[in-house]
Formats: C-alpha cells, sequence, structure tokens
C-alpha cells in the first residue's frame, strides 16, 4: 500500500519534470530549433491542430526555421498563429512557404527569458509539492484506516519527502541548463 502511493507519487512527478522539459524547449535561444514552433495551435479545417500537424518544419540555417503546409490553404493561419504567439518573431510568407528567422538575443530580451524560465520552474516545483502534500495525505488516510502502523507512516513520510527533494533538484538542474542557453552569448 506504501509503496503504491510512493509510486503513484512518483509517476506524477515523473510527469511534472517531463512537462518542464517539454515548456523550456519552446523558450527560444540565439539557435533555430523546430521545438520553437511545432506546437503552437493553429486553427484549420473547423478545429486546432498543433502545427507539427499540418506543416514540416525544417532548420536550413542556424538562425531560420521553415514551414511548409501541406495545405497552402493553411499558411495564413499559420501566420497567424507564429504572430500571436509568445515568441515575438515576424515570419515572412511567399505563398508557398514561411520563413521564420530567429533574430540574435538582446540583452534586455534574455533577462525577460531567464523570467520566464524561472517562473516556470517555481510552477514546476509547486507541482511537485502539490504531489508531496497529495501522498501525505494518503498515507495519513492509511494511517487512519489502520491499514499501516504509525512507524510505516512515518519511514514513508521520510521516503515521500527524499523523493520530492530529488525532483526539485531535477527542476532546478532542468533551469539552470536552461538559463545558461538563454545567456550564451
Amino acid at each position: 500500500m506504501i509503496d503504491d502511493v510512493l509510486l503513484e507519487t512518483e509517476d506524477k512527478m515523473d510527469k511534472t519534470v517531463a512537462a518542464l522539459r517539454s515548456d523550456l524547449l519552446v523558450i527560444r535561444t540565439g539557435r533555430a530549433s523546430p521545438a520553437l514552433v511545432e506546437r503552437l495551435v493553429v486553427e484549420c479545417y473547423g478545429s486546432t491542430m498543433p502545427l507539427n500537424q499540418v506543416a514540416t518544419i525544417a532548420v536550413p540555417e542556424p538562425r531560420l526555421l521553415t514551414i511548409r503546409p501541406w495545405d497552402l490553404s493553411v499558411i495564413g493561419s499559420i501566420e497567424k498563429a507564429i504572430l500571436k504567439s509568445e515568441l515575438g518573431l515576424t515570419p515572412h510568407n511567399d505563398g508557398k512557404i514561411i520563413r521564420l528567422p530567429i533574430p540574435a538575443l538582446t540583452d534586455e530580451r534574455r533577462r525577460d527569458l531567464s523570467k520566464m524560465v524561472n517562473r516556470r520552474v517555481e510552477e514546476a516545483r509547486v507541482a511537485i509539492r502539490n504531489l508531496r502534500r497529495d501522498g501525505l495525505k494518503d498515507l495519513g488516510d492509511l494511517q487512519k484506516d489502520k491499514e499501516i502502523s504509525e512507524d510505516d507512516f512515518y519511514k514513508a513520510k521520510d521516503d515521500l519527502q527524499k523523493l520530492t527533494d530529488d525532483y526539485i533538484k531535477k527542476v532546478d538542474e532542468l533551469g539552470e541548463l536552461k538559463q545558461a542557453e538563454i545567456m550564451e552569448v
């Protein structure tokens, strides 16, 4: 029973770290990366779809992304999605392909991106702490129902805290790596 609670909590913490990792991929650095735009939501065919499901994204040069829609009728929707995003990029549309130049980052933009990374890392830390709280509540319920002893509860509580500390450390490391990547000139 204790193992089930710990495994379930660990699984949820893994998913939180994975979500942070994918969030941080979207935050741009000075280099072009398809991950920057592939999850942008495009309105087409009467619904919304991720950009990577309606177009091919390529990196022909280190500071240029090209987006080639499979159906040319959605090129305007792709352009709108890029303009509405918080990326701060201006697409160049020639009717068949969208070129997305990635400008060099200014110091001010680096600081803004750094703040955004810090915000996302803090949100992940809070999510992990909330998962710890939920795990503790589950363990407390097991103890209250006399399914585990008080000693087992306190041992499991310590294990849960170690697990939480490990995942907070992983989140912090991800944030530090992204910070270094952003500040790299």
